[in-house]
């Protein structure tokens, strides 16, 4: 079974999960995710940083997941 994230999951998480999920941060503006503030965040956090509907980059990423 695919994995999934959530709004809580550690955005360090997902990259561990599949590096391809960098390109889903990097188009929200999240380019520096090598930094401790952005990979340690959740995904809810990173979004209302960067003004992201959060449950839509969930579900492109889950989509994006369950498609490998």
């Amino acid at each position: 079974m695919a994995n999934q994230v959530t709004k809580d999951t550690i955005i360090i998480d997902v990259l561990k999960m599949d590096p391809g999920t960098a390109d889903f941060f990097i188009q929200i503006g999240m380019h520096c995710l090598g930094c401790p503030s952005s990979s340690g965040e959740s995904i809810e956090q990173a979004c209302m940083v960067h003004g992201v509907d959060c449950d839509e980059l969930v579900g492109k990423i889950n989509s994006y997941l369950a498609s490998k």
